[in-house]
């Protein structure tokens, strides 16, 4: 294999992706190599570095749990038992994921100054990420044989021996996967903390750029951050690596048996209640409530420039539309070559590429920030910089997409298609993206509304001048002016719902084109 011949040009085009990834995790480590030992080991053993290590782990540890447990029992309560509603409830359960966390926090702060705490943050980040546990479990329960829980049932298992001894081993993958996915994203957070007051390694790395300009001391600390969420990346490419749950005959598909809650349908339906009213009622609520309030720490509706509501806007589609193109276009290329030329370069450049759901928002644009001043002054605080932060970020995000979409397009067509006479290119513009279109534009969606919803990278890389949804509700949520946030909180939360069914669509006709 390690001889094996792939198209040069391919292969160069698949690089470039990588190679992003590298720059800033080599310019950070470049950074904070230029401390000595002694003066690393200074920084890194204060009781600052101490506090913020303890904060990070509890709060990380913390969401896991909490998200383990409520995605787990959310989605056996919408896949296994008959849930009146549960096509409904299993709509409901996935919105959170549409609205971003420092706008739940914005609504929980002024809510309530006193969830300033642990326990807020937690209640927060719980909130916002516990689908990326329910997802991945849903269709763990949704895809396994009915078959091995019968065969218990029929053991003498009770239902809840069952579950604990046969379904939750399958779980497994799917679990770890997915809390290990939720680790990543409040390793991450910046927003979120920072409103909420709560000192975490980002907050802290943020606040030591602002107040003193110096790379090196907040590169020094964003390695440990990158060390974290390094572990959470191999950790959880581990796991998916070792979770092979297949059935030996795959016989006759049936649905899972759907169990009767009886007198625990009414506890069921107010935790799911709970749940929504938690996720969802209580950030939308409060952007519907500041909308109509004026108070003497926040400008009232009427006051909110329909000039600056309308350029945040359209700075935020504008943003999201270009680093969603070129996210897409330098994932085409290596996705296309992982699912024609499989083999071990193009594994090495996946796994670089991977690399960057270890790297923090925070780190990298403080590392392009490094490049701007150091090599390409004429991109410092250009909208070319800030859209190359946004792809660094979201690749894995849109190769995941892509690389599915060109696995499910059948190579017989393509071969077909020359064997007919037609040029490569005429294949790729009349057989491969036409089949492969419905992933790609799911993978271009995913990449947009994370853009939209990005706050880090773009409060230190937009141009001057440039404000955003995003940058918005940060500024005026940050001087307490929760009514003045409200219109910009409202848009931004409508345009990342919106673009998630408009995901859900996309995903939902890539499946139908799935070769059986």
């Amino acid at each position: 294999m390690s001889g094996r011949r792939y198209p040069p040009a391919l292969v160069a085009f698949a690089a470039i992706g990588a190679v992003l990834v590298l720059v800033p995790l080599l310019l950070t480590l470049r950074d904070a190599s230029q401390f000595s030992l002694a003066e690393a080991q200074e920084v890194l053993l204060r009781p600052l570095v101490g506090k913020l290590l303890f904060n990070t782990l509890t709060i990380t540890l913390g969401a896991m749990l909490v998200c383990a447990v409520v995605g787990t029992l959310t989605a056996w309560f919408v896949e296994r038992t008959q849930l009146p509603g549960r096509r409904i409830w299993s709509v409901l359960v996935v919105v959170p994921l549409a609205i971003p966390p420092f706008v739940s926090s914005y609504a929980w702060v002024s809510l309530s100054q006193n969830l300033q705490d642990y326990l807020g943050a937690l209640l927060v980040v719980s909130s916002s990420y516990y689908p990326l546990v329910y997802l991945p479990v849903a269709a763990a329960l949704r895809g396994m044989d009915p078959a091995l829980e019968e065969t218990a049932r029929s053991l003498g298992l009770g239902r809840w021996s069952a579950f604990v001894r046969v379904v939750l081993p399958q779980l497994r993958p799917a679990l770890l996967g997915g809390s290990l996915l939720v680790a990543l994203g409040v390793l991450a957070e910046f927003g979120a903390f920072a409103l909420l007051r709560f000192r975490t390694f980002t907050t802290e790395i943020y606040a030591e750029y602002r107040t003193s300009f110096d790379s090196s001391g907040a590169a020094l600390l964003a390695c440990v951050l990158i060390g974290l969420c390094l572990l959470c990346v191999l950790a959880e490419h581990r796991v998916r690596g070792q979770g092979r749950y297949f059935k030996v005959d795959r016989g006759t598909r049936r649905a899972p048996v759907r169990y009767a809650l009886g007198r625990y349908v009414v506890p069921v339906k107010l935790f799911l209640a709970a749940l929504v009213a938690i996720t969802i009622l209580v950030p939308l609520g409060m952007i519907v409530y500041w909308l109509t309030q004026e108070g003497a720490a926040a400008v009232t509706p009427a006051d909110v420039s329909p000039a600056l509501l309308w350029q945040a806007t359209s700075s935020s589609l504008e943003l999201g539309l270009l680093a969603a193109a070129l996210t897409t276009l330098l994932a085409i290329p290596l996705g296309y070559l992982l699912a024609r030329h499989p083999g071990r370069l193009p594994t090495v450049l996946e796994r670089v590429v991977y690399l960057a759901q270890g790297l923090p928002g925070l780190v990298v644009a403080l590392a392009l920030v490094t490049v701007g001043i150091g090599f390409m002054q004429m991109l410092y605080q250009s909208t070319l910089m800030l859209v190359v932060g946004y792809a660094i970020l979201f690749l894995p995000l849109a190769l995941v997409g892509v690389r599915a979409a060109f696995v499910q397009a059948q190579p017989r067509l393509e071969e077909s298609a020359r064997a007919l006479g037609l040029s490569p290119l005429a294949t790729w513009l009349r057989v491969i993206l036409p089949l492969a279109a419905p992933g790609i534009g799911a993978a271009a969606t995913l990449v947009f509304v994370s853009t939209v919803t990005e706050l880090t990278a773009t409060l230190l890389l937009s141009p001057i001048g440039t404000q955003t949804l995003a940058t918005q509700v940060w500024a005026d949520t940050s001087t307490l002016a929760f009514a003045a946030a409200a219109p910009y909180a409202a848009l931004l939360a409508g345009l990342s719902l919106v673009s998630t069914w408009v995901l859900m669509s996309l995903l939902g006709r890539s499946a139908i084109r799935a070769p059986v």
